[in-house]
């Protein structure tokens, strides 16, 4: 597809792209409107720009939430609770006078990590994206599984046994928290993993635990699923401990699993800031094939 504008909406900042034909141009990022009407002023003004230097055939948007591609609905939940329950779609295309496609954050990134990313060889996967939470995707047959109610892939909801949920057992935001409780320090989760790897004690319980829990995750949706690969994106993919340190834990597990001879394929994403844009764009042409 040639000349699509890209927006990824994020609870900080929106970011934008151009994308013609294979070449994608990042534009500059802006604010996060903190109101429906500023954010279709932000929103209007960046379409209405490009449509006087571009011949645009379409609008591709990555977004928080559960969205709902037969209604154009975004449902659930982010941090940005204007842009759901209604049909935003339908009013976005009626502002810009262009086709539009929504689909989820972590569904856009799995897309670009498929098509031409860490997941272009396989399949089926399991995408997952560990930043502020744990969101993730399933990709069967290089598309993407929603699930009855739009959850599929929400792994960050679940328990595995414990009081917290995996969101909150292993996302770095919440580790940094539990060893700032502790030490009285104000650091962040990179900054703990660098602290455990210099030899600190606090900091090597909270990484182990957090390691061992998604270890514990990656095991459960092997035998649950039975993908061919995990990708992991977010900021700690760009961590070099993180691979090390999951295939440890996930050894540890066979040991004491020996019935278990299939263990997780795992591996860290090719794209980072603009894999929600690249996705963005793939959606809309699986829209345009359908």
């Amino acid at each position: 597809m040639e000349n699509l504008i890209l927006i990824d909406i994020g609870g900080t900042t929106i970011k934008f792209g151009i994308k013609q034909g294979p070449n994608l141009e990042v534009l500059p990022a802006k604010p996060t409107p903190k109101t429906l009407a500023e954010f279709y002023t932000c929103l209007e003004a960046v379409v209405a720009s490009l449509k006087k230097q571009y011949p645009i055939q379409g609008v591709a948007i990555s977004s928080p939430g559960a969205v709902d591609q037969k209604t154009g609905v975004i449902k659930g939940a982010s941090a940005l609770p204007y842009i759901h329950n209604f049909k935003i779609q339908a009013e976005l295309e009626k502002r810009f006078d262009l086709p539009v496609s929504l689909e989820n954050d972590a569904n856009c990134a799995a897309l670009a990590e498929m098509v031409d990313g860490a997941g272009k060889a396989v399949k089926d996967a399991i995408f997952l994206v560990i930043g502020t939470g744990v969101g993730g995707a399933l990709v069967e047959n290089k598309r993407i599984r929603h699930g009855a109610h739009l959850l599929a892939g929400e792994v960050g909801y679940l328990l595995l046994g414990q009081e917290m949920t995996v969101s909150q057992a292993v996302s770095p935001v919440s580790l940094a928290k539990r060893y700032n409780t502790k030490t009285g320090r104000n650091i962040s989760g990179k900054e703990v993993f660098e602290r455990a790897q210099a030899g600190d004690e606090v900091a090597q319980a909270e990484v182990e635990q957090a390691m061992q829990t998604l270890a514990t995750l990656l095991y459960e949706l092997q035998y649950s699923f039975d993908p061919e690969l995990f990708i992991i994106g977010g900021a700690i993919s760009k961590n070099e401990q993180l691979l090390p340190l999951l295939r440890a834990h996930l050894a540890k597990i066979k040991e004491h699993v020996e019935i278990a001879d299939v263990m997780p394929e795992i591996t860290v994403c090719k794209y980072h800031e603009q894999a929600n844009l690249l996705g963005a764009a793939i959606n809309f042409e699986h829209k345009m094939e359908a």
